[in-house]
């Protein structure tokens, strides 16, 4: 497994992989399957089901930590990767100090890439660094596995200013001989839309890299009409342009989390949980990848 770093260092933080137990131009959204390119009559089609789900730390709607409830929300998903935000290791009281990437890749004997946006030291002498940031399961063998920086505005630190920070997560995933690179995100919260629109551009760069079919999962707290966004939508594809709200959970009034795809990738069907597991509903995407990919 590849582990290395493939661009300039400040660029990219390589971080480990645990075994679970078991280019670019504007234009507006669309449906994915109305852009599929570069697939001939005889191109071999992959199957493949992802999924993306902001896990609110293991905390459900109602507020409160339970991380096999989280599990049980992720399994019921039946997706081949997933992508996760807003996961705690040994962050803090909220989450038990729990180490919660390897304790789902456990419960569900799958996978995981953890990459953490923050890493700081231990709450006591002696304890566990306390991490926090992005996560994707996987129950196909990962190739490599990549934490990227982006441009963040630190909630760590008095009177932050946008800088390169790590959390964006690719994985290279094996589909029945074919390669796809796989991202999670999880993007700036704050009504000013200036430091989406810095990480959108940054995670383009990343994107631009990388050759064959690619998909991007996340939460990427704006509409995908949103004007920071607008970048996205020609190198990618709302997989789900007529899909419904994504948060919060109950009663959704913004979709927010989102899977998009690259041309090579054929999107035959989406759909949201309704679980209340987190603050966030999941959305799973069938995709049919083309092209083997690097």
């Amino acid at each position: 497994m590849d582990r290395t770093p493939r661009r300039a260092a400040p660029r990219v933080l390589a971080a480990a992989v645990l075994a679970g137990t078991a280019v670019l131009g504007a234009a507006s959204p669309g449906a994915a399957a109305d852009r599929v390119t570069g697939a001939g009559p005889g191109a071999s089609r992959v199957p493949l089901r992802v999924a993306t789900y902001n896990i609110h730390a293991g905390a459900g709607q109602d507020g409160l930590f339970d991380l096999d409830r989280t599990a049980a929300a992720i399994r019921d998903l039946d997706a081949d990767v997933i992508a996760l935000q807003e996961v705690d290791v040994h962050w803090g009281a909220r989450s038990d100090f729990t180490d919660e990437a390897r304790e789902l890749a456990g419960k569900l004997r799958m996978r995981v890439f953890f990459a953490p946006i923050y890493d700081l030291p231990p709450a006591t002498p002696g304890g566990e660094r306390r991490q926090y940031g992005v996560a994707i399961l996987s129950r196909r063998p990962v190739r490599g596995a990549w934490n990227h920086e982006i441009t963040r505005l630190s909630t760590q630190t008095p009177d932050p200013v946008p800088a390169p920070a790590p959390g964006f997560a690719e994985v290279t995933v094996g589909v029945r001989g074919a390669l796809v690179h796989v991202y999670a995100t999880h993007l700036d919260y704050r009504a000013d839309p200036s430091v989406r629109r810095a990480q959108v551009d940054d995670m383009l760069g990343v994107l631009a890299e990388d050759a064959g079919p690619k998909v991007l999962l996340g939460d990427f707290n704006a509409e995908p009409d949103a004007p920071e966004l607008a970048r996205l939508w020609g190198p990618l594809a709302d997989a789900a342009p007529s899909g419904g709200k994504t948060f919060p959970a109950v009663d959704p009034v913004e979709r927010i989390d989102l899977v998009t795809v690259s041309p090579d990738v054929t999107v035959t069907g989406t759909h949201e949980s309704e679980t209340a597991a987190s603050d966030h509903r999941p959305v799973v995407a069938d995709l049919l990848l083309h092209g083997r990919g690097r």
